[in-house]
């Protein structure tokens, strides 16, 4: 046999070899089951290692080669990009989408949706509802949370400094998100929306941003119907030009820390700085957390002569602008 003959033969053998070798990795890279395989949950730790996570996932029924996995996510640059969390995995999935998730911390999370007009202490409650948090704690922090310049209030009397801050929306929170990062989501996710042109808006007007979530707030708890928080807004501008109190039911509802349907007069009369009934001016802070329309409401309210208005059984709001039309149109939504 010829030098030239021999060689020929081994560069077959090679092929074949590489064919082989070609083919088992690609049968090992491939799903455990197709096409449509089981969901199940893997927790990979901080500090683990690929090859350790490469273990997890075999003991899990994932993958069917540590090895392989191990190679692939060295060969890929990702062997040490892999992200401690939860995961939602199927057994469906290739090593490489496996590899592609967990490098992304592509996490298993809860979805919580923050209503518009929540207070501080209804979105407490929710986060510890939905098993994200501790109530108190998350309370307790948003006391004194200022992040933000505009959010310092020296006022000794405003009970949490970010109420109003905390943007109404819908978040997705992984496990093991601390009561202090949902605070920080909530209120990062306010200065994002409370955009420059409207800061600019609300200085062209005199308002600091404190001013204007204070009145959004008002809105936001005393309209229920959209068309009319424009012209609520008017009228809270209208008293406070005029040097009127502002008399919002909604303040007397946070003071008493749900809302009552119909207040009385000794409701009224309940001593607190935020009673805007026996105080003058905007309350201390906020008494909730409005989403953009109420804001967008104090930033373009409906000039009008309006001071007083008044709700019927439907929620839509009757409006005046003297004392006794007031009472005419108390008589008539009574009736």
């Amino acid at each position: 046999m010829t030098y030239r003959l021999r060689q020929f033969k081994w560069h077959i053998v090679l092929v074949l070899i590489c064919l082989c070798l070609g083919s088992i990795i690609y049968k090992l890279t491939q799903p455990v089951t197709s096409p449509a395989g089981e969901t199940f949950v893997i927790s990979v730790k901080p500090g683990m290692a690929a090859n350790e996570i490469g273990e997890l996932l075999q003991e899990q029924g994932a993958i069917k080669s540590v090895f392989i996995f191990h190679v692939i996510a060295k060969t890929q640059g990702l062997a040490n990009s892999l992200q401690a969390g939860e995961y939602v995995l199927t057994r469906d999935m290739t090593v490489q989408q496996i590899i592609a998730m967990l490098a992304k911390g592509q996490r298993l999370y809860q979805q919580i949706t923050i209503p518009e007009g929540y207070t501080v202490g209804q979105i407490a409650k929710l986060i510890q509802e939905k098993q994200l948090g501790s109530a108190e704690r998350f309370q307790q922090l948003a006391q004194e949370a200022t992040p933000f310049p505009y959010m310092a209030n020296q006022n000794p009397n405003v009970i949490y400094k970010a109420e109003g801050y905390l943007f109404p929306d819908t978040y997705q929170i992984t496990k093991g998100t601390t009561e202090e990062q949902l605070l920080s989501m909530m209120i990062s996710q306010f200065d994002k929306e409370f955009s420059e042109s409207m800061r600019s808006r609300a200085n062209q007007m005199g308002f600091s941003i404190k001013d204007v979530i204070i009145l959004a707030s008002l809105v936001e708890k005393e309209a229920q119907i959209e068309a009319d928080r424009p012209v609520i807004a008017g009228v809270f501008i209208n008293r406070l030009n005029l040097g009127m109190p502002l008399q919002s039911c909604a303040t007397i509802q946070y003071i008493l820390g749900y809302p009552k349907a119909e207040l009385s007069v000794q409701d009224t009369e309940i001593p607190s700085p935020y009673n805007t009934y026996q105080h003058m001016g905007l309350p201390p802070g906020p008494i909730a957390n409005p989403g953009i329309a109420a804001i967008n409401a104090v930033l373009y309210p409906k000039e009008t002569q309006f001071v007083y208005f008044v709700a019927d059984q439907q929620g839509a709001h009757h409006f005046s602008t003297t004392y006794e039309e007031h009472l005419a149109a108390i008589e008539e939504v009574r009736k």
